[in-house]
């Protein structure tokens, strides 16, 4: 299984030459190997409510709206991989390591651990800090 981390998720939104080598190596993929995290959906939309808060014309808004549903597109494209009790566990492994990095993506490599996954990210310093994950760039 691949998992698709919340950058790799960002550069499919945004679209451009990294999205195009990333939808390159997913085609080759059986769909049901691919799938995003909960984590990663709530950092996203965190992040485009935000920007809608901040929006102050109305035609910013339809802007900022529009920029919410194409996040909500590829998020119903994509199956998401819940936070479990099991991702849960890995994540309090890792905090018992006293591995450092963010939290958000502590807990996705919990899951990604959980399930035995490949994680497809731009962040690979942070995520080669964790033992036995493994994480791919397929941007580059």
């Amino acid at each position: 299984m691949y998992l698709l981390d919340t950058d790799h998720l960002s550069v499919l939104e945004r679209g451009g030459e990294g999205s195009e080598r990333l939808r390159r190596r997913l085609h080759g993929i059986a769909q049901d190997e691919v799938a995003a995290t909960i984590v990663s959906y709530e950092e996203q939309t965190r992040g485009w409510l935000s920007y809608i808060a901040k929006a102050r014309s109305l035609e910013a808004q339809v802007v900022a709206y529009g920029y919410l549903q194409r996040h909500l597109q590829v998020f119903c494209a994509v199956p998401l991989l819940a936070f479990d009790l099991a991702s849960a566990m890995q994540v309090e492994q890792l905090r018992k390591q006293h591995i450092r990095i963010g939290t958000m993506d502590l807990k996705i490599a919990g899951i990604a651990l959980a399930r035995n996954a490949t994680l497809l990210s731009r962040n690979i310093a942070d995520f080669q800090k964790i033992p036995g994950l493994r994480v791919e760039d397929w941007t580059t």
